[in-house]
């Protein structure tokens, strides 16, 4: 009899797993979740629609869209059916989007302020070499002052422009990967799957 009670509840557990592994397998992205807790920062005491998103749900939600093509796609969260609140799932929902989106356009506002402090160097720079080049070919270095700004200024013009290069084309990449999974992530769709 206990052998039989024993059997009954292995063959259960292993048709959950199964059933896990089949859910997993339906979404694009699918995370196990214990409790809603869970999405969020045990740090931060708020309700569900102000609180802070764990970094750990970020980190995994990032490592699992990188593979993932622009566009929509799902991200199902996989929680135990006894733990079902709609209100919460609602709550949550809301605030994955609003968190992606807020995020999306603060990442893509620092990209644009790379790009335009690159340009502004870019410009300063050329603006410096400019100068630099008329003094030297209308000046010819003749006075100690004349050759001083000429020493100095020319390097400042490199400088600049160089850096600014290195601002617009190399800096606006780094930017890149984050901006790329904010705007996944706030196109997605979130479902929550109950097993």
């Amino acid at each position: 009899m206990d052998k039989l009670k024993s059997g009954r509840k292995k063959d259960t557990r292993e048709n959950e797993e199964m059933h896990k592994k089949k859910l997993l397998q339906l979404s694009e992205i699918s995370l196990i979740i214990d409790t809603y807790d869970d999405i969020f920062s045990d740090f931060d005491p708020r309700p569900y629609s102000q609180r802070a998103l764990s970094d750990d749900f970020l980190l995994e939600a990032r490592k699992a869209s990188k593979d993932k093509v622009s566009g929509t796609f799902e991200l199902n969260f996989l929680i135990p059916s006894h733990l079902k609140n709609k209100v919460h799932e609602l709550l949550i929902k809301k605030r994955l989007k609003e968190h992606f989106k807020r995020h999306h356009i603060i990442a893509s506002r620092e990209k644009h302020n790379i790009i335009k402090t690159g340009i502004s160097f870019l410009i300063i720079g050329i603006i410096i070499m400019f100068i630099t080049t008329f003094l030297l070919f209308k000046y010819d270095a003749k006075t100690f002052l004349i050759s001083f700004i000429i020493i100095l200024s020319e390097p400042a013009g490199w400088f600049l422009f160089w850096e600014g290069m290195h601002q617009v084309i190399f800096e606006t990449r780094t930017k890149k990967p984050e901006i790329e999974f904010y705007e996944k992530m706030s196109k997605c769709t979130v479902n929550f799957i109950h097993y």
